[in-house]
């Protein structure tokens, strides 16, 4: 029986897929911080660029200063940043200077561990890349081996992604991302000793989704054959389109014979605080999943799935959401079988709508379509049907967007946006607009204290205080009563 270990993702994948990213403040992570450092976890999922710009845009949040609080909490679980190719924030395509910038300011923050997930599942890009990160100061890379079905990414693809990256001294271990939680216990019998024949000594953790049931089942039967971790959410974040509820994958590893060494009781009590956060707060919570097969064919994430749904009644035409998953298969193919993540899940969602919707299939392509076709996101897996390719060549904005200049060079944005700022600020306002930044720094430091129970009562005091037409107010409870009078 196998020694298993635990990566927690509440913070940042649990948070993403149930709460949009928007769940988790500064406060929030500092008051549950000692107990994730108590628990012994390999790692906590922490934040990602995306992440670090809903801080500034949505909270008024220093992103930077969130990782360092963090950083100082827990100081022997490694904090891990998720990197998607050559881009920062924004998506534009960055420079190999300004990335390894960015990594360099990351890890000086305590970012410690970095996983790399390329949406081209180019495997020699994720070795450049962790051989920056190294550079940059980063204690750990993990590489992704991105998880799809399609005609194309069969077991010798994910072998051969593998044998890539393990070669590299650079990379110290890799993991099976499963962002749309397809990945069967089936699949993973022929699979996983695929990608375990090329990886040597390096160890394969598993991180997946339960959105259609299946995480839990592909997890155990990875474990039996050779993965040493896997990556799980907490209480109120885990389970639906999140992933798999960390308790009940302790349960059922150690029911099985396997070692899970951690502090049960501090994993009790992270649990828990996400459970009373998602109370406090409103937030959905996650719940076991049903099988849905039409997944298969879609392969959306569970967000967008909504989405979808969301876009089509505002257009008034919900009764096209059957065509539109349909359509979506067929783009999927005709543009080379792009993985269905970010950013390709979106442009493939919003280029199906556009075919149901419109007078005629690529009557109208989005920028993002066309970069991608011209090779702005890298080589497509396969070529693109020609016949879509020549509608796409056709577009007179192909043409502009072949002229687009790429990102400028560092000295020349540091002369553009500030010589004189930190290296922090400076990524913030490279990649944000300069108002969002702005609206950050004149909000000052984050709350540092959250207490779940409190928070219905500060959000009613807080309303109380911005009232203007009120005069006296009373605050009466067994064994306690507060009165509050203006003189004015």
């Amino acid at each position: 029986m196998a020694k298993v270990e635990l990566v927690e993702t509440s913070l940042r994948d649990g948070n993403q897929c149930l709460w949009g990213a928007l769940g988790v403040t500064t406060a929030n992570t500092l008051a549950i911080a000692p107990a994730m450092e108590r628990c012994g976890f390999k790692a906590i999922d922490f934040t990602t660029s995306t992440h670090m710009g809903v801080a500034v845009r949505y909270k008024q949040e220093d992103p930077w200063e969130r990782i360092r609080l963090m950083a100082e909490a827990c100081r022997t679980t490694p904090l891990q940043f998720l990197s998607t190719g050559f881009r920062f924030i924004a998506w534009e395509t960055a420079t190999p200077e300004f990335m390894e910038l960015a990594f360099r300011t990351l890890a000086r923050n305590g970012i410690r561990r970095f996983a790399l997930a390329d949406p081209m599942n180019d495997a020699r890009s994720n070795v450049e890349v962790a051989r920056m990160v190294k550079r940059a100061g980063g204690e750990q890379v993990i590489g992704a081996l991105v998880y799809t079905i399609s005609p194309i990414h069969d077991d010798a693809h994910y072998a051969e992604a593998a044998r890539i990256m393990a070669e590299s001294p650079d990379v110290d271990a890799l993991y099976i991302k499963d962002p749309g939680g397809l990945l069967s216990s089936k699949r993973a019998q022929t699979l996983i000793p695929a990608i375990m024949a090329q990886i040597g000594d390096k160890k394969l953790e598993l991180h997946a989704h339960c959105t259609i049931g299946l995480a839990e089942q592909a997890y155990l039967e990875g474990v039996e054959l050779g993965a040493s971790a896997v990556q799980c959410a907490s209480g109120g974040a885990a389970d639906g389109t999140s992933n798999p509820p960390i308790e009940r994958m302790i349960a059922n590893l150690r029911e099985l014979g396997h070692t899970v060494e951690v502090d049960d009781e501090a994993v009790a009590e992270v649990a828990q605080y996400f459970r009373e956060l998602a109370e406090a707060e409103g937030l959905p919570t996650g719940r076991p999943m049903a099988f849905d097969a039409a997944y298969l064919h879609h392969q959306l994430p569970g967000g967008m799935v909504g989405t979808m749904r969301r876009h089509l009644a505002d257009h008034r035409v919900p009764h096209l959401e059957g065509a539109v998953i349909e359509e979506l298969g067929r783009v999927r193919e005709e543009l080379g079988w792009p993985i269905v993540m970010t950013p390709f899940a979106q442009m493939l969602q919003t280029q199906a709508v556009m075919n149901v919707t419109g007078e005629e299939r690529y009557a109208v392509i989005p920028d993002e379509i066309i970069r991608y076709a011209i090779g702005k996101f890298g080589r497509p897996n396969m070529p693109i049907e020609p016949n879509v390719m020549d509608k796409i060549m056709a577009n007179p904005r192909t043409r502009e967007l072949e002229a687009e200049q790429g990102m400028a060079d560092l000295d020349t944005l540091r002369k553009r946006i500030g010589t004189g700022l930190s290296d922090e600020e400076f990524l913030l306002r490279a990649t944000m607009p300069a108002n969002l930044v702005d609206a950050m720094q004149a909000a000052g430091p984050a709350e540092r204290h959250y207490q779940p129970r409190n928070a219905p009562v500060v959000e009613l005091l807080r309303q109380v205080l911005a009232r203007t037409d009120l005069t006296r107010v009373s605050v009466e409870k067994a064994g306690f009563k507060l009165e509050l009078e203006s003189n004015a």
